[in-house]
């Protein structure tokens, strides 16, 4: 359909007559008169002639004016339909920024249950630790208990009288009465032991019951956290699908009138043949443009594609082969920069499936309950614009959050007229980041855009462009 309007745009301006008008407006007019000086001959005497051809037409004055009048007036009413297609283009990018944000709202939403969920499991651990430290201080109270009643078993079942005029009554001679001397303190001794043990285990108890008393209310407060942001991702995912069907509704009337317009603006085209010639040229110029960017991409892409096999093989002789696989260090300089783009480069043509995408390479998308459904995002593998960079910028070693705008704030703030080849770009509309994409250079970005399309190379959009973009090296 650009390709459509521009030609109309083109063709708007000043009407070429063409040649097939210029052979008809200069035809010349056929000769009926006979030369001057011609002998009359009768009939009869010469052979008989095939009768002469019918001349083309010839309009009049008053015919041409109305045929330049009826061109004029179409170039006018396709002018208007021009203006009128681009008013409906401008809406239903806005209706997609609109999908984009909802779309990440809930992705945000499912962030925070995610990080809530982790703490509420973090504080469980911790209560069940402690309940395990309580168990173990019970033990210790039941076996000081036992060592107790055996000491105190073991005293009755002796008979022993251990205090002083025991010993002396039942001593029979002086070593007696210091082995039982000896015997009554080593007694004591276990006894005080025994005492001290249940003491200490008393104490450990009651620490033990008092931290996991804190950790089992930890951990409740963590879960009930938990599951409050989970209903709200839930809600927020019930609000976002009902906006997207809601956009998607509008846009379905909008691509309606889009078509019935161009079918207008197809009439009033092919009501005019030189209009028709214009656009046949124009598309054929096109058609050898984009066939040079597709061809110009192609070649980018298998060049990035044989640098990133070049620093894998690199990578690999470099290492030791015994050793387990270990995720890149972290690199900076202008060579990391471009491991970042070739990496991004080496997915053109990929698909679009939202969710998708990690540090390893593209994944399957997840439901969306919109667009992303409609062309099975969540059956089939790819990146989303968030997944793109994830995996760009995992080849050096950065590990990016999952989430559009926690990317745009991972690195230095630059401000936007500053960019420079490798800077992230983020959109956003009422504070919200909708898109992310990573700037080439020259006035081109590399995006994965939106459901059914593919990674690919663009012009930067300015509208909604954020004032800063992120670099990361």
């Amino acid at each position: 359909m650009l390709g459509l309007l521009t030609a109309v745009l083109v063709a708007t301006p000043g009407v070429d007559p063409g040649p097939a008008a210029g052979r008809a407006a200069g035809s010349p007019a056929v000769e009926r008169s006979t030369a001057p000086g011609t002998v009359a001959v009768s009939s009869s005497l010469l052979p008989e002639q095939p009768p002469p051809p019918v001349p083309p037409p010839n309009p009049d004055d008053e015919q041409l004016e109305r045929s330049r009048g009826d061109v004029a007036a179409r170039a006018a009413e396709v002018g208007r339909l021009t203006a009128r297609l681009s008013e409906l283009a401008a809406e239903a990018d806005e209706l997609q920024i609109q999908v984009a944000s909802q779309r990440e709202s809930a992705n945000a939403a499912r962030d925070t249950s995610d990080a809530a969920g982790a703490a509420a499991a973090e504080a469980a651990d911790k209560a069940t630790e402690a309940r395990r430290r309580t168990e173990e201080a019970g033990a210790a109270i039941d076996d000081a208990r036992t060592r107790l009643d055996e000491f105190v078993a073991g005293i009755y079942g002796h008979g022993l009288d251990l205090g002083p005029l025991g010993l002396l009554s039942r001593a029979t001679d002086p070593q007696d009465l210091m082995d039982r001397a000896r015997l009554t303190d080593a007694l004591s001794q276990d006894q005080a032991d025994a005492l001290d043990a249940l003491e200490r285990a008393r104490v450990a108890q009651a620490n033990a019951d008092s931290l996991a008393r804190a950790a089992q209310e930890e951990a409740d407060r963590r879960k009930q956290a938990a599951d409050e942001a989970r209903s709200a991702a839930d809600q927020a995912l019930v609000e976002a699908q009902a906006a997207a069907d809601e956009q998607s509704q509008r846009l379905d009337a909008v691509n309606g009138e889009t078509a019935s317009v161009q079918q207008q603006l197809d009439a009033a085209q092919n009501s005019d043949a030189t209009l028709r010639g214009q656009r046949q040229r124009f598309e054929q110029w096109q058609a050898a443009q984009a066939a040079a960017e597709r061809a110009r991409e192609r070649a980018e892409q298998a060049a990035a594609e044989a640098r990133n096999r070049a620093r894998a093989r690199q990578e690999e002789s470099s290492s030791d082969s015994a050793a387990a696989p270990a995720p890149p260090p972290r690199r900076g300089g202008s060579d990391a920069i471009e491991t970042v783009i070739d990496r991004a480069m080496a997915q053109i043509g990929i698909r679009y499936s939202w969710g998708g995408g990690n540090s390893r390479g593209p994944t399957k998308g997840i439901r969306d309950g919109g667009a992303g459904d409609a062309h099975r995002d969540y059956a089939n593998e790819g990146f989303d614009c968030s997944g793109l960079m994830l995996y760009a910028f995992a080849g050096i070693g950065i590990d990016l959050p999952r989430y559009s705008g926690n990317q745009h704030k991972a690195g230095e703030q630059v401000p936007a007229d500053q960019m420079r080849r490798g800077d992230m770009l983020a959109w956003a509309e009422n504070g919200r980041t909708y898109h992310i994409a990573l700037y080439l250079g020259d006035g081109k970005m590399l995006e994965a855009p939106y459901s059914g399309s593919e990674v690919k190379v663009s012009p930067v959009r300015y509208k909604n462009l954020m004032d800063t973009v992120t670099r990361m090296v």
